[in-house]
């Protein structure tokens, strides 16, 4: 049986850690050891924040619309009420967009749900 010699493969998976790990301080980006744990790490980090970007985003819009909302003298959970009733299908992102960008748009909004 002929003999098997694996360095190629060994190599090229070893360069393809380390560079993905470049930036990482210390041994982390040096080494294979090192830098495999050092990737798992930021690998699960960027999963989970993958989430939770989401959640944070959604507390953004939320705190911007009621912000502008209590300008005009209601709370979020009222003009939330009154547009679903009003069967208004605005998402919150488009709604915090409106209210930033646009307050006077948002603000007939806000008196055409307020009737």
């Amino acid at each position: 049986m002929a003999r098997v010699k694996r360095g190629v493969v060994a190599h090229a998976r070893h360069k393809k850690v380390l560079k993905n790990a470049k930036g990482f301080r210390g041994r982390s980006s040096t080494c294979f050891r090192p830098a495999i744990e050092r990737l798992e790490k930021s690998w699960f980090y960027a999963y989970r924040d993958r989430k939770n970007k989401k959640r944070e985003f959604r507390a953004l819009w939320i705190q911007r619309i009621n912000a502008a909302v209590r300008e005009l003298g209601m709370k979020y959970s009222e003009f939330i009420n009154k547009l679903s009733k009003a069967n208004i299908t605005i998402d919150r992102k488009m709604l915090a967009k409106l209210a930033v960008e646009n307050p006077d748009s948002f603000k007939t909004l806000v008196e055409k749900i307020s009737k």
